[in-house]
């Protein structure tokens, strides 16, 4: 059955808007995992605009299910992650002042940095995965030791609603099977074109969604809207 993975960093988001204690992005994840959700993830920048330091251990303490950390390749991320040691880092690209992450990490451009970081990740037991534009070039790229799952980027799919970019998607994720990689997919993903992915790309096995799922949360609430998506990936 494929996973949900949700992304509770924009619960987090609302807390620093106010500097305030709540909402707890902690609760957020514990209603999602009693929701059905085989995952937390959570993004820490460097910007800490919305998961705080102090999130990442309470959450390792506490989740039940798997913690996915995404982190930038900087010695900052890398120190903390080897302290907190989540079940899984997902290595992404991150440029100060972005609204969201706005590509794939260059794998193909910075293989020796990605295979550095990600050996320092497998040597202290964490699994690593790389978030990728679905093209050839950077899946092949990402089939690199220390490496087992590659996210695909979903954002162009998302925004355009394009048949290409759903084939685009669904050959990537087949390429990285084919290369022994297991595959996640997310960025942009929501309620009316998640069903399209699922459909065209059997491949892809877990999906990291965040803030669709929130936003449809105020709405219908967090455990009604993280079934809503399990509904969805069944």
């Amino acid at each position: 059955m494929r996973r949900l993975g949700v992304n509770v960093d924009h619960v987090a988001t609302l807390r620093q808007a106010r500097q305030a204690r709540y909402p707890d992005p902690l609760a957020a994840a514990l209603l999602a995992e009693r929701a059905g959700a085989a995952q937390i993830t959570v993004h820490i920048r460097g910007d800490r605009r919305h998961i705080q330091d102090h999130d990442l251990y309470r959450m390792r303490q506490t989740v039940q299910t798997l913690l996915n950390v995404e982190a930038a390749t900087t010695p900052e991320m890398a120190a903390i992650l080897l302290d907190v040691r989540p079940h899984r880092v997902t290595l992404v690209a991150e440029r100060p002042g972005e609204v969201t992450t706005e590509g794939g990490l260059d794998v193909a451009g910075q293989r020796q940095e990605v295979t550095r970081f990600a050996a320092r990740m497998q040597d202290a037991g964490i699994h690593v995965a790389l978030f990728v534009d679905p093209i050839t070039e950077q899946v092949q790229a990402s089939a690199i030791p220390g490496v087992d799952m590659v996210e695909l980027n979903t954002a162009k799919w998302s925004e355009t609603g394009n048949a290409h970019e759903l084939a685009r998607l669904a050959a990537a994720a087949m390429e990285a099977r084919d290369f022994g990689l297991q595959v996640a997919a997310g960025h942009g993903l929501t309620l009316h074109n998640l069903r399209a992915v699922v459909e065209a790309a059997p491949d892809i096995e877990e999906y990291n969604i965040g803030h669709a799922l929130i936003g449809d949360a105020v709405f219908l609430g967090l455990e009604a809207s993280v079934r809503r998506y399990l509904e969805l990936l069944r």
